[in-house]
C-alpha cells in the first residue's frame, strides 16, 4: 500500500508530499493522520531546518474527500467534533511548528486545500494556481481556516473570501498577502529550494523557532501582556547560544554561516 504522505530531507530541507494525486491530493482521515505524523517527524528531524510542503500530480490540494464528508452525515454530533479536532490538529501542527513551513502550491489549492496552503509561513504559487475556499457552495462552512484568515487578513477580506466561496487566481492571492509570490511553473521548485536553503544560511534555528512562538502567541493577548511577554522572551533570547555565538561573530567581523 502507499504511502499517503511521502518525506525526504536534503540539504537541511526536509521535503513534505501530498501523494494522493489520483485524487487530487484530498484530504481523507488518513492523510491527514499521516500528514500530522510527518510534520512531528519533520520537527525533531535535526537534519531539517525548514519544511516545504507540497503536492503531487497535478493539484496541490483539493480539500476535503467529499465521499469521507458524505460518510461523516451519518456520524454523532461527538464523533464529528472528535473527527474536526482531528482536522484541527494540522492546521495547529503547521502554524505552531518550530521550524519554518514552506508551501508550494501548482495547480488547485481549495477549500481545506487552500487553508493548508496558506496556513503556511511561506507560499509560492505557479500563475496557474488557483484558490479558493470554497465550503459554503457545498453546504459546509470554513470553520478551522477562518481563525487563521481573521488574524492574516482581517474581517473585510475573511468576509469577502469565505462568504463568497470564490475561486482566484495566483495574483488576487499575491494582492491579497495570501502567498509570499508568483514563480514559473518550471523555476517554482529551484525557486523554493534556494528560498529555503537562504533561510538554513542565514537565520538562526534557535532565533526562527522563538519568532515563530512569539507570533503564534502574541495575537491573543492584550497589549500590556504582549509587552510583558516580548520584553520576558527578548531576555531569554539573549542568553541561547545562537544568540551568544551571532554577537561574538559579528564583534569579530567574522561571516556566520548558520
Amino acid at each position: 500500500m502507499s504511502k499517503l504522505v511521502l518525506y525526504e530531507a536534503k540539504n537541511r530541507i526536509g521535503y513534505i508530499t501530498l501523494n494522493r494525486p489520483e485524487k487530487r491530493n484530498a484530504l481523507s482521515y488518513e492523510l491527514v493522520s499521516e500528514l500530522k505524523q510527518t510534520l512531528r517527524d519533520a520537527e525533531k528531524d535535526k537534519n531539517c531546518k525548514v519544511i516545504v510542503l507540497r503536492g503531487s500530480g497535478e493539484a496541490f490540494c483539493a480539500g476535503a474527500d467529499l465521499a469521507y464528508l458524505q460518510q461523516l452525515q451519518n456520524n454523532s454530533y461527538e464523533e464529528n467534533v472528535e473527527d474536526s479536532l482531528h482536522l484541527k490538529e494540522l492546521f495547529y501542527l503547521i502554524h505552531n511548528n518550530s521550524k519554518v513551513v514552506i508551501s508550494m502550491v501548482e495547480g488547485a489549492a481549495l477549500a481545506g486545500g487552500c487553508g493548508l496552503a496558506t496556513v503556511c509561513d511561506f507560499c509560492f504559487a505557479t500563475p496557474e494556481s488557483l484558490f479558493g475556499y470554497t465550503e459554503v457552495k457545498i453546504g459546509f462552512v470554513p470553520a478551522i481556516v477562518m481563525v487563521f484568515l481573521l488574524q492574516k487578513l482581517g474581517e473585510k477580506t475573511t468576509r469577502e473570501l469565505l462568504l463568497t466561496g470564490e475561486v482566484f487566481d495566483a495574483q488576487k492571492a499575491l494582492k491579497l498577502n495570501l502567498i509570499t509570490d508568483i514563480i514559473n511553473k518550471e523555476s517554482i521548485a529551484e525557486t523554493v529550494e534556494k528560498f529555503a536553503e537562504k533561510l538554513c544560511k542565514t537565520a538562526s534555528s534557535q532565533s526562527l523557532s522563538i519568532v515563530k512562538e512569539m507570533l503564534a502567541t502574541i495575537p491573543g493577548k492584550n497589549i500590556n501582556d504582549a509587552l510583558l511577554y516580548a520584553a520576558n522572551t527578548n531576555a531569554k533570547a539573549r542568553a541561547t547560544e545562537d544568540c551568544k555565538r551571532g554577537i561574538a561573530a559579528f564583534l569579530n567581523k567574522e561571516k556566520l554561516s548558520w
